[in-house]
């Protein structure tokens, strides 16, 4: 069974990194990776490979950054004789990126099985592209696996058959889990002068922002940096500025808002563990906010990970700038809460369930 892993962006590389280990576990050895480079500046991505322990890509598109169209049409352009050359069995994808779109048209159009991890989850959103990705991929799909309960209900609206649906776990909260011990031992918490006397760290927040919904919005996004401006007032935010995200910036930067260059896995790891508060429109950190019990204040007005709502400590605010600040000054003053249990099956062994499935012994 020769599988072929796709993973073109930063969250791509997190969510592989579980399977390879689950894989080499296994002394599987037939399969390889290939990275389309849709992320490829060294911080969202070379880190990642080395911080996350990955082997270095068997094949590298270099398709780099365009329109949604440019960026799908290179990785179908430059996958497709990969593909006819190295003929896996099963093309296993991840998330809901362009690269994730682009390796299913091509592995259903060359007739090789298509497995998606992560599938069905929806937001009911179709104005974000990432919903059109998630939707055409599991359309496609050979073998489906998921994260929460609620995905099984969204593919069978779809007309996804059952026997097609695995439930697994979140391959995210693997890697989370794998590698926390790791972040804590990080010293940016002290660089950015975020520990007392004591050594325990000061209240302070996260902040990601990158869905174009938010960030090509003008007066969204004027909305969203003024809640920010006053969230600063109270505590520190940290903002991890993603590149599209600081051209777009221009004049409402300010000095009250700590901005710094995309993160490695394991330093963005280390800050939202000892958070007080997470600002996100990031799926991938709504679930990672639920496990590691941090309040998470999403800056959306839907979101395709409900269970992060039900079981963890997220809360959809919008993008009204007096709706965040009132949101934000209602969980500051709540008392600190446990971590409450997480999701079903979000347990550290979703990749493990996968290769059950994929490779069985």
């Amino acid at each position: 069974m020769r599988l072929c892993l796709v993973a073109g962006a930063r969250p791509n590389f997190v969510k592989v990194a579980p399977i390879i280990r689950a894989l080499e576990a296994r002394q599987h050895n037939d399969w390889f990776l290939v990275h389309t480079g849709q992320h490829y500046d060294p911080q969202l991505s070379d880190v990642f490979f080395t911080e996350l322990g990955l082997p270095a890509p068997d094949v590298c598109l270099n398709v780099g950054s365009g329109s949604h169209a440019e960026q799908t049409a290179r990785v179908m352009l430059g996958l497709e004789p990969v593909l006819r050359e190295r003929r896996p069995d099963v093309v296993v994808v991840v998330g809901d990126v362009n690269s994730t779109l682009a390796a299913a048209l091509v592995a259903a159009k060359l007739g090789i099985r298509l497995a998606h991890i992560e599938a069905g989850l929806r937001s009911g959103d179709r104005t974000m592209p990432e919903e059109i990705n998630r939707m055409v991929t599991d359309a496609l799909a050979d073998v489906l696996f998921t994260t929460s309960r609620d995905a099984h209900d969204h593919l069978a609206r779809e007309g996804i058959t059952a026997d097609k649906i695995h439930f697994v776990g979140n391959v995210m909260v693997d890697a989370l889990l794998t590698h926390r011990a790791a972040a804590q031992q990080r010293s940016i918490l002290s660089t950015l002068g975020l520990r007392g006397v004591d050594g325990a760290p000061v209240p302070y927040a996260v902040l990601t922002l990158h869905r174009p919904s938010n960030v090509d919005d003008p007066d969204v996004l004027t909305q969203l940096m003024d809640a920010v401006e006053q969230v600063s007032r109270r505590l520190p935010v940290i903002f991890a500025v993603h590149p599209r995200t600081r051209d777009r910036l221009g004049p409402m930067i300010t000095e009250r808002i700590r901005m710094l260059p995309p993160l490695g896995y394991l330093d963005f790891l280390a800050l939202t563990s000892s958070a007080a508060l997470i600002l996100t429109d990031s799926g991938g950190l709504q679930e990672e906010a639920t496990v590691l019990g941090v309040p998470c204040l999403t800056l959306r007005d839907n979101t395709e990970r409900p269970v992060t709502i039900a079981h963890g400590t997220n809360t959809l605010v919008g993008t009204s700038a007096s709706a965040i600040v009132a949101a934000v000054d209602r969980v500051l003053g709540e008392p600190t809460r446990a971590a409450s249990a997480r999701p079903e099956l979000w347990d550290g062994r979703a990749a493990e369930r996968i290769v059950d499935v994929l490779v069985p012994q």
